[in-house]
């Protein structure tokens, strides 16, 4: 009988069969994380600060019409951690450190979440592009690439930064415009690897379209390399983006860890550590859960490291 004309209990088992297969290998990757204790801390440090990022607007009671700006109190300058109203102190400015540092990782988690989401998007379509037409689209798209690659990663987001002025939302125009290259490079590699093993051969032979046989064959397997990087990426792009807040190219005020590490370090010789130390704890700590857990996946899903286990 035709597949085609089966009634659609015949399909069921199959179908069923699948999903039985994706959500075992989903439960294998989950335990395999989780089994990495270096990996489990990373994501319960990611866990708690996205929490604390969500959560932002009912853990901080803003007196600011905008909440993104740090509320200033004039009658405590620099005022010292476990002061009344000020758990972690004030900026020289009167900014509550506390208040920065929770809706600071709010601020990381949209300029993280944006800048890796457009150029994971763009990367992944250009490179893709390159590797599966290879000829002339791929020099042409390639030569691009290297052009941007030419340029070290922190000194191309300063220039275009500064040039666009100070702004956050300039920031991470900036980080977009520099970091799509290297997952188009990632993606094209994948995907001139992946199209020359059989299956592609034997998907094209039984008249697949192009099309068809990168969505189901070509894209799934390449992938990988990709989700890797943009796990480490999410906490690289913090740590740039509060390089560049510390030197002045976000709004004054702005409840960012950069910006608030730039506010303390006039009062560190002063012996006011408390404003710069807060901040650039969270940052060090939001970059490092990133990498712990980049790595802890690099392990899971790179085909190589399981071979040799």
């Amino acid at each position: 009988m035709d597949v085609s004309q089966a009634p659609p209990t015949a399909l069921a088992p199959a179908s069923e069969s699948a999903l039985r297969v994706r959500m075992r290998r989903l439960g294998e990757l989950t335990g395999n994380v989780l089994s990495n204790p270096t990996t489990l801390a990373g994501l319960i440090i990611i866990t708690a600060m996205i929490g604390m990022a969500l959560l932002a607007p009912w853990i901080t009671t803003p007196n600011t019409p905008d909440p993104t700006q740090m509320p200033r109190d004039w009658g405590a300058i620099a005022v010292p951690p476990g002061s009344p109203g000020h758990p972690l102190g004030t900026t020289n400015t009167g900014g509550d450190v506390l208040y920065g540092v929770i809706w600071g990782a709010r601020t990381s988690l949209r300029l993280s979440l944006i800048v890796v989401g457009v150029t994971v998007t763009v990367g992944v379509a250009v490179g893709s592009l390159a590797g599966y037409r290879g000829g002339r689209v791929d020099e042409v798209l390639m030569r691009i690439v290297d052009v941007f690659l030419s340029i070290p990663e922190l000194i191309f987001a300063l220039a275009i930064a500064a040039v666009l002025g100070p702004s956050f939302r300039n920031i991470i125009l900036a980080l977009a415009v520099v970091f799509w290259v290297k997952y188009a490079r990632i993606m094209r590699a994948q995907v001139i690897s992946v199209k020359q093993n059989e299956y592609v051969d034997a998907a094209r032979i039984v008249g697949d379209s192009p099309l068809r046989i990168f969505r189901k064959d070509v894209l799934p397997n390449s992938i990988t390399p990709v989700i890797v990087q943009a796990t480490l990426d999410m906490g690289n792009i913090v740590l740039v983006g509060a390089t560049l807040s510390f030197i002045g190219l976000a709004e004054a005020g702005l409840a960012e860890w950069g910006v608030l590490v730039s506010e303390g370090q006039a009062g560190i010789s002063a012996g006011r550590w408390w404003a710069s130390t807060f901040p650039g704890l969270m940052v060090f700590l939001w970059a490092l859960a990133f990498n712990l857990l980049g790595d802890g996946l690099r392990d899971v899903l790179d085909p190589r490291t399981e071979t040799s286990r």
